[in-house]
């Protein structure tokens, strides 16, 4: 059973499982119930998450989509460039989409808002020749979803989204880190809950 926080969570039925393995395990699969391991970084891996502004556009995001019962959390780690997840969703790839339009709009508002030339110069700059459709482009391409096919890999993704700042020297331990599940996983006060 792949179980995190609560451990009445349902696991897909061994068949499901078995053929999931065969599978790439960089692409989403239609009507799958199995939680995902997810990256998504900002476009050159600018540190855009330094502030405080962007991040709570992240958090805020994220939650209300967890309010409108469109994702489920199942760990989080929002680092300076990028956000590990594992999710899961009943369409997750179209709800990561989404996060992702939404989030990127309201982050480029907000440096438009505050004249921060610098940034969206990095912004327009980085933006692939091939779209027309914006002037920015705040995220890089794709998540490089991941599929947990099994409890020994979705602890492995937990434990390295968690040492994630660790790894990086930000922090001694896990929990430490405010915009990590860790928080929630020892029981303190975290941004986001977790199921």
């Amino acid at each position: 059973m792949l179980c995190v926080g609560t451990p009445s969570r349902r696991s897909a039925p061994l068949s499901i499982i078995e053929e999931s393995m065969a599978r790439s395990r960089y692409k989403f699969f239609s009507g799958d119930p199995l939680p995902y391991f997810i990256t998504a970084a900002t476009i050159n891996w600018l540190p855009l998450f330094n502030n405080p502004e962007i991040a709570k556009t992240i958090f805020e995001s994220l939650a209300f989509m967890q309010k409108e019962k469109r994702l489920m959390l199942h760990a989080y780690v929002l680092m300076e460039n990028h956000l590990h997840l594992v999710a899961s969703a009943d369409n997750l790839s179209k709800q990561l989409a989404n996060f992702k339009s939404f989030t990127a709009r309201q982050c480029i508002d907000y440096y438009s808002a505050h004249n921060n030339e610098f940034i969206l110069n990095q912004l327009a700059v980085t933006n692939n020749d091939h779209r027309t459709d914006r002037e920015y482009q705040f995220w890089q391409e794709g998540v490089h979803p991941e599929q947990i096919h099994s409890q020994e890999m979705l602890e492995q993704k937990v434990q390295y989204i968690h040492y994630n700042p660790v790894r990086r020297g930000y922090v001694d331990e896990p929990e430490n880190w405010r915009y990590s599940s860790a928080r929630n996983f020892v029981g303190l006060a975290a941004v986001l809950d977790v199921e």
